[in-house]
């Protein structure tokens, strides 16, 4: 039932932004100054939370939570394009509010604009190799689907740091931190690149991964997404 599945979609994509942002705000006052620290504890949290929101919302509506995942399983066929821009609009819709939900806990203004800039060639290239490496994941589960979870917060755990840009690897993420000036924002002018590199991603894995994985079973049950 597609209203089901979109409930999924909203849910879990709320959920995750409220884990990334309220963590990172949690973080940072904790950490007094201490950047890595906070980052650490961004990353277990946002991690922690994909486990349990995968192995929630994934049979229901394949716990996409990206559009990046969403579009790369639309190119395969293996969700029509009318639902796929149906959970598209949800993850962006509930990234947003899920950023809201997270200033409203941690008692910050509910409006706001990031202002952390996160320009330049390595920054994108970091986002393209995050994402393309959440789809690797993704396609590369199919053969031990009920580790699917873990396998994908383990790979963003661990990205996070790998990466210069501290592995976004989502358009609707992306967008709606645009929309926080806390520790995991970044500035709306520095969005569209990060954007970008995430959606060539999606391309590159659908060109890769389906002759990579050849033989094996994909399926939408076997998704996961991203910060």
């Amino acid at each position: 039932m597609i209203a089901r599945r979109l409930a999924a979609e909203g849910m879990g994509t709320a959920f995750l932004l409220m884990a990334v942002v309220g963590s990172g705000v949690m973080g940072e006052r904790l950490a007094s100054g201490n950047t890595a620290v906070a980052l650490l504890a961004n990353t277990i949290a946002t991690g922690a939370a994909l486990v349990v929101l995968i192995s929630i919302f994934g049979p229901i509506s394949g716990a996409h939570f990206n559009p990046a995942v969403t579009i790369y399983f639309a190119l395969k066929r293996e969700i029509a394009l009318g639902t796929a821009a149906a959970y598209v609009a949800v993850q962006i819709v509930a990234g947003v509010a899920g950023v809201y939900l997270a200033h409203a806990m941690f008692g910050l203004p509910i409006l706001e604009f990031a202002t952390k800039l996160r320009d330049g060639p390595a920054q994108w290239l970091s986002e393209f190799v995050a994402t393309f490496g959440l789809l690797l994941t993704i396609a590369g589960c199919s053969q031990r689907r009920d580790t699917t979870p873990i396998l994908i917060g383990l790979y963003i755990v661990a990205a996070y740091w790998f990466t210069a840009s501290t592995s976004f690897a989502n358009p609707a993420v992306t967008f709606a931190r645009t929309l926080t000036d806390s520790f995991s924002g970044i500035a709306p002018s520095s969005a569209p690149g990060f954007i970008v590199a995430q959606l060539l991603a999606a391309l590159a894995a659908y060109c890769v991964l389906g002759w990579m994985f050849r033989g094996t079973s994909l399926t939408s049950t076997c998704d996961g997404a991203l910060e």
